[in-house]
């Protein structure tokens, strides 16, 4: 007697579910992430065409569209943004090495962390406007004081988030390399930089943030370029389009530069996806 377990398929390949379309899908939500803004947009025109919104209090968006394209062709804006970008720049270089460094020597001995981390706790909470009186005082009224509070506000978040990444690492890695008698260089590319990399990518991306927020506070004060300075001289003469202009620019800036920490984060991190 022979028993039958089923038939057999009628092809050499098995029937698969078809494939997500990941990539419609991927569209679609970043379709319906613009619906907000651009409802806001539109209801902020209307608001403005029926004058309820008074262009003293805020211009429609045509208008800073139009003022906008004006400052761009006149070079007004572009020479704005890239003085800013240069300050940003600046302190975002020296204020990350800084800020790293010395998360790499109170992380890795405790000695550091002891002569290291108590005046870095104190500072952080430091507001940059309680600054600026006192970096005019010691530095003018030039570059250095603007470019020493980017750097100020880039330290800190690398230095916590750097720090944090070390002190997180497993124990038992370390103790591993050193069985495996590597050299401290070693140890440090191999273990401690892949270990602490998540944090100091996270840290990156607050510098940048605070790194804007410190640039706004910097060129609004004393300052005679910039994306600060154009809003400033607009505030005085309540060109309000000018005014969100300045801004506009502000936040494009940087969402970009949080874009490249992004991409750049993805690529170094693949090896946890």
């Amino acid at each position: 007697m022979s028993l039958t377990l089923g038939a057999a398929p009628t092809s050499g390949r098995l029937d698969r579910p078809p494939a997500r379309p990941s990539r419609v899908r991927s569209r679609a939500s970043v379709l319906r992430r613009w619906v907000s803004p651009v409802a806001i947009v539109l209801v902020w025109q209307l608001l403005s065409s029926a004058g309820v919104i008074e262009p003293r209090t805020l211009a429609a968006p045509i208008d800073i569209a139009r003022r906008a394209l004006e400052l761009t062709q006149d070079g007004t804006l572009v020479e704005a943004t890239l003085t800013s970008l240069r300050r940003v720049a600046l302190g975002f270089v020296i204020g990350g090495a800084i800020g790293t460094a010395l998360a790499v020597v109170a992380g890795l001995w405790r000695v550091g962390e002891d002569a290291i981390d108590p005046p870095m706790q104190m500072l952080r909470t430091l507001p940059h406007f309680g600054l600026i009186p006192l970096f005019i005082i010691w530095f003018g009224i030039g570059e250095t004081p603007k470019i020493t509070l980017i750097a100020m506000g880039v330290a800190f978040p690398l230095y916590l988030n750097t720090f944090a990444g070390i002190r997180g690492i497993d124990r038992r890695m370390i103790e591993a390399a050193r069985s495996m008698n590597l050299t401290w260089t070693q140890r440090l590319r191999h273990v401690v930089i892949p270990g602490a990399l998540p944090q100091t990518l996270t840290g990156l991306r607050q510098s940048l943030g605070i790194a804007w927020l410190s640039l706004i506070v910097a060129e609004t004060v004393s300052a005679k370029s910039g994306l600060g300075f154009l809003i400033t001289d607009a505030r005085e003469f309540l060109e309000t389009d000018v005014i969100v202009v300045g801004l506009t620019v502000y936040a494009l800036l940087g969402l970009a530069t949080d874009a490249v920490v992004r991409a750049f984060e993805r690529r170094a991190l693949a090896w946890r996806s």
